[in-house]
């Protein structure tokens, strides 16, 4: 039992009313967070270990309350040490969205997933101080992971100038689309591996502690264009526009062209899937995680094929597919 652990089980003591019968693993992500699910007197929670010198648990306890309150169902904080970085948290159970999705089970998935995200885009108030914004700093610096972890550490790629121009072109014109578009509140990984199956109040929502103000469109094509799970374009486009005509029929402004509000998702799904390719491959590089290597084809299959249909970026496809970056695939 390392040091952490053992603060985590005296900490338990002092929350809990009786002593924990059991303590194991519950989940893990790309962070340095750590899950635990914790079983006393016949029930359970969840305890989030996130050592304070590589994490910061008040921004989750801030919005999560902020989200919970606009009527998201996110993890109830029954006790909390910010210094050493412990929270218990109230338990959604094992049922993330991902292995529960199915051709039967998408629709009534969705649609619960859906209507907690238009609850979070009309109800978050995009002046609020409490979301920093997706400026173009930021989505500049997300893109760039793809440049350095993925082309050149990943696969090792020397790039030349007209490439390295290629890419500055194409991420600018990225960040502008997104930089357009009506400003909500972004969740910013709301995907089926952050969704838990809940009954009532499907879904359970988590790891939102990142969240920003950015563009409309950006969680919607987290859901529909899932990094972990693919559906057929028309079905992601007939979501995506349902999710528009929500919207505006709950007082959000500047939805009114339908084409454009398809180009805005589409190219926000270039943005987030160049993003996603360049941390799959620095957790595979510098964090010792392999297995998100074997999503790495599924988000470059996204960009390339977003990218042959829009001229603003043929010439990034081009330098991909010159590359053969199309044909990659991790060696596990």
């Amino acid at each position: 039992m390392n040091d952490r652990e053992l603060l985590l089980r005296e900490w338990l003591e002092t929350v809990l009313p009786t002593s924990p019968v059991r303590i194991a693993p519950a989940s893990s992500d790309a962070s340095f967070r750590r899950y635990f699910r914790v079983w006393y007197d016949d029930q359970t929670r969840i305890v989030m270990d996130a050592p304070p010198d590589k994490e910061d648990c008040r921004p989750f306890v801030a919005i999560a309350r902020a989200m919970h309150q606009l009527g998201l169902n996110t993890p109830e904080i029954m006790a909390e040490d910010i210094e050493q970085g412990l929270l218990l948290l109230t338990d959604f159970g094992s049922r993330p969205y991902l292995p529960e999705l199915d051709q039967r089970s998408a629709p009534r998935l969705y649609e619960d997933a859906l209507d907690a995200l238009a609850r979070l885009q009309v109800g978050g108030d995009p002046s609020s101080p409490l979301l920093p914004p997706y400026d173009s700093g930021l989505l500049h610096r997300e893109m760039e992971l793809f440049r350095e972890w993925f082309l050149e550490r990943q696969i090792g790629l020397s790039l030349r100038e007209d490439e390295h121009q290629v890419l500055d072109h194409s991420f600018a014109r990225l960040a502008d689309n997104a930089l357009e578009q009506p400003r909500v509140w972004v969740h910013r990984d709301y995907h089926s591996r952050n969704l838990m199956v809940t009954a009532p109040n499907n879904p359970g929502v988590l790891d939102f502690q990142d969240a920003v103000v950015g563009a409309v469109t950006y969680d919607l094509v987290s859901l529909l264009r899932d990094c972990y799970i693919a559906w057929p374009r028309a079905r992601v486009e007939s979501w995506a526009l349902a999710h528009r005509v929500k919207l505006r029929a709950r007082g959000m402004n500047g939805l009114d062209d339908t084409e454009q509000f398809l180009r805005w998702f589409d190219l926000m799904g270039v943005q987030r899937h160049l993003k996603a390719t360049g941390i799959f491959a620095r957790l595979n590089l510098r964090d010792g995680k392999p297995g998100y290597l074997q999503d790495i084809p599924r988000t470059l299959g996204y960009i390339l094929e977003v990218a042959n249909r829009y001229p603003e970026l043929a010439a990034l496809r081009a330098m991909l597919v010159e590359r053969e970056v199309d044909r990659w695939k991790p060696m596990l």
